[in-house]
């Protein structure tokens, strides 16, 4: 190879090169986005948390609304009940802190294709959407979060790789569209699932008495017990009516843990509730507290977009609660108590009694309201009073061997005559002979007249003598 070709060979390498490089680098500016955000930085910069006075979410007809007064949040379409402030704080500071994973430039009229289309008619295309005002009304954010991220199914595993993030757009930022590593799972339309669920407690049953339907001033059945530790008995019990323990064990726990599934109106009350079937509930306890509740039937309706086949409704209940307590101020001393043990039961019982005091004010909250409850979790105070009482038992059957089936008195059957052997049959050589055996003629009665002589037999033919077989003589 010659000097010359040498010196091409080499420019053309160093050509290829530097279009190699050329491409690679442009094509790597390409792909680089644009957006405001940077990969790693913050979705939003100095996001005001602690000024946040107002939450509003939204999705399609769905939505709910946070106001934090006087310095407590409350769900103010319901009635301006407590809200979850463990559940708002913590979406408040994962939202300061969450950082972007990449940024795709999309203008945004591109946002129903990341899940952000309020009209859509699915609701998993709607997304989300969360404005953030502080206490002028001033906005601090506006959100809209749209579908999860799906990760890379694994290859060794028949499912799927599982959502790693969800795409999300800063309505101030209108450079694209954002991918985060958080979910939000507590972030919903839904007020009910804003509400603080702290709920009834009740705890050391007493007593527990229920009225007849639409009857308060009435008493259908009535438990009560000596101390916590022992059985109920049914109180008025007729003679031979005995408590069904298994039917009442439930009223030991009743309300133990307590919840409800939603706040009503009185209007909403009065549009479902079927107040002729409702019952009057009176719980005592041993330390004291007495509850007087209401429990009120719904009618059961299919959502009107509910397929034909779908299954009917659970059947529903709406219950009031009213609370008041006798908390005693002071410990009854025991006789020949030491020192050292007075110092501690008087400690055990102070401390009690704090918290029954606050457990007071907690549940004294609780009236006026109108809760939504499910059927198991009042289920033990819908029984009648037959279904508490123990059904008689059975009369005890004949006693019989473990294992052998019951044995019937036997009946009464004629006497059957043993049955008599069969004779042994002759040897094969020897003729066979018909006997037929002799007949007992019973004697004439006196007067009886004598019947007439039978024509005698004709001699019965014997058989032939059978021949010897070969060899015989």
């Amino acid at each position: 190879m010659s000097k010359r070709q040498v010196v091409v060979l080499w420019i053309l390498a160093v050509v290829l090169a530097s279009a190699a490089f050329l491409v690679r680098s442009g094509s790597s500016q390409g792909s680089e986005s644009k957006t405001q955000r940077a990969r790693g930085a913050t979705l939003l910069a100095d996001f005001p948390a602690t000024e946040v006075a107002k939450i509003q979410v939204s999705s399609g007809e769905k939505s709910a609304t946070l106001v934090r007064k006087d310095g407590k949040w409350i769900v103010s379409d319901r009635q301006d009940y407590p809200a979850n402030t463990a559940t708002i704080n913590d979406f408040l500071r994962t939202l300061a802190e969450v950082k972007v994973t990449d940024g795709i430039e999309a203008e945004p009229s591109f946002a129903p294709r990341f899940g952000m289309d309020p009209g859509a008619k699915e609701e998993a295309d709607r997304g989300t959407e969360v404005v953030l005002s502080n206490d002028a009304g001033t906005e601090l954010a506006r959100l809209t979060l749209g579908k999860n991220l799906e990760g890379a199914a694994d290859p060794m595993s028949m499912m799927g790789g599982g959502a790693v993030g969800r795409f999300i757009r800063n309505h101030a930022d209108e450079s694209g569209v954002y991918k985060v590593s958080e979910l939000f799972p507590s972030l919903t339309p839904e007020a009910q699932r804003w509400l603080d669920q702290t709920f009834l407690k009740v705890e050391k049953i007493k007593s527990v008495s229920v009225s007849p339907n639409a009857k308060p001033g009435e008493i259908a059945w009535k438990v009560t017990r000596p101390d916590e530790n022992a059985e109920f008995t049914l109180d008025g019990a007729k003679e031979g009516e005995t408590l069904d323990t298994t039917a009442a064990g439930p009223l030991k726990s009743l309300f133990s843990y307590g919840s409800f599934d939603d706040v009503v109106t009185a209007e909403q009350r009065d549009a479902t509730a079927k107040p002729q079937e409702q019952k009057t509930v009176k719980i005592e306890t041993f330390e004291g507290f007495t509850y007087t509740l209401t429990v009120t039937p719904t009618e059961a309706k299919k959502p009107e977009n509910a397929a034909p086949d779908a299954a009917p409704p659970e059947e529903a209940f709406l219950m009031t609660v009213e609370v008041a307590a006798e908390i005693p101020a002071e410990r009854k001393k025991e006789e020949k108590e030491s020192e050292e043990d007075a110092k501690a039961k008087d400690k055990a019982f102070s401390d009690r009694k704090a918290e029954l005091e606050k457990k007071l004010a907690t549940e004294k909250a609780f009236a006026g309201r109108i809760f939504k409850v499910s059927r198991y979790t009042v289920e033990a105070l819908l029984k009648e009073r037959t279904a508490l009482i123990k059904a008689p038992e059975a009369p005890a059957a004949a006693a019989t061997t473990p294992g052998s089936p019951a044995i019937a008195p036997p009946a009464a059957v004629p006497a059957t005559p043993p049955a008599t052997p069969p004779a042994s049959p002759p040897p094969a050589n020897r003729p066979v002979e018909a006997v037929t055996p002799p007949i007992a003629i019973p004697p004439l009665e006196e007067g009886e007249a004598k019947p007439a002589e039978e024509a005698p037999k004709p001699a019965e033919e014997k058989p032939a003598d059978t021949p010897p077989a070969e060899g015989e003589q």
